[in-house]
């Protein structure tokens, strides 16, 4: 906990203690992007049946995401571990028949496009055998903030997860990732260059949060998210800052 706050974080808050005591990482980092409409097999679901429309789009969308989409799908990537794996830049290490391969956790899922039936890079026949990150001052820094309509047993509406490392009074480098808000865990790479050399405090952390949402695609029911992530940027960078903000 340590070393990676944010990652400790982001598994307390995440299903409820009975799940967490018999989940595993691997499964985790697989669990599906879905959404009520993958779930009801009387609706039209792209990623359930391939090639059959998208009900949601035109539907309750309230918690469907706004980064990443594409007209075949807008479900939300629900977990809250792999959006700080993301933010602190790890690794997947996947072993097969070949041997063992290592990729990036935000090249590990795939955004939808035309085939939201593939989630992540995993093929037939693969194993996640573990997650590497490396233990340096910024990931020590870190935060994980999520913001959900109940304590517990909930998925993010919006959640954050950052890491900032100083140079003087300066931000010399930021890490910055969402969940709850797109279709993947999402690097928040504007972010992260909108904060580099930085004066720590609100409008440093307004500018990196509006970056963040400059590509925001909104449906009927859930524009509310661009402010509400905004505002946990702002909140989250606020926290791991402390007093150098």
């Amino acid at each position: 906990a340590a070393n990676f706050p944010a990652v400790a974080e982001a598994l307390l808050s995440g299903a409820s203690g009975q799940i967490r005591n018999a989940a595993t990482v691997g499964g985790n980092l697989l669990q599906r992007t879905r959404c009520s409409y993958f779930r009801e097999t009387r609706w039209r679901c792209n990623k359930r049946e391939p090639g059959s429309g998208c009900d949601a789009l035109d539907g309750f969308n309230r918690g469907h995401a706004i980064l990443g989409t594409s007209d075949a799908c807008i479900a939300t990537y629900p977990g809250d571990f792999a959006v700080a794996l993301a933010a602190l830049s790890a690794h997947v290490v996947i072993e097969n028949d070949a041997g063992e391969r290592t990729v990036a956790l935000e090249d590990f899922y795939l955004l939808p496009g035309d085939r939201p039936q593939r989630e992540t890079a995993l093929a037939h026949g693969e194993l996640i055998t573990a997650v590497e990150l490396r233990v340096e001052p910024l990931h020590a820094r870190s935060h994980y903030l999520k913001v959900r309509d109940r304590a517990s047993y909930e998925f993010a509406l919006v959640s954050v997860a950052c890491a900032v490392a100083f140079d003087g009074p300066r931000i010399r480098q930021a890490r910055l990732a969402l969940g709850g808000v797109a279709t993947v865990p999402w690097r928040a790479r504007d972010a992260e260059d909108a904060l580099a050399g930085a004066a720590p405090g609100d409008d440093a952390f307004r500018r990196a949060a509006d970056a963040a949402l400059s590509g925001a695609r909104t449906r009927s029911h859930n524009a509310y998210k661009v402010e509400l992530a905004k505002r946990a940027i702002v909140r989250a960078l606020s926290t791991v800052c402390g007093g150098a903000a």
